[in-house]
C-alpha cells in the first residue's frame, strides 16, 4: 500500500488484510512475506492491486443494487 494515501486512515488495517487475502489467493503472499512488498515486481503488485479494485467495485455495485 502506498504510504499515507488512505482517504480513511482507520481503514489501513482492513486494507492490509484485504491485500494479503488477495495475494494469498493469487499465490503471491509467501513471496511478499519473504522479500517484502516493496521488493515485489511491478507486475505482481499490479496484479494484486488490480484484483483488489475489481473486488471493491463489484462490492460497491452490489451494494448499490440493494
Amino acid at each position: 500500500m502506498a504510504k499515507g494515501r488512505h482517504v480513511y486512515p482507520k481503514a489501513r488495517a482492513a486494507m492490509e488484510r484485504f491485500k494479503e487475502e488477495v495475494a494469498d489467493e493469487m499465490g503471491l503472499l509467501d513471496k511478499a512475506n519473504s522479500i517484502g512488498w516493496d521488493n515485489m515486481t511491478t507486475k505482481e503488485a499490479g496484479l494484486v492491486g488490480g484484483e483488489m479494485v475489481r473486488r471493491l467495485i463489484k462490492k460497491a455495485e452490489k451494494d448499490l443494487e440493494t
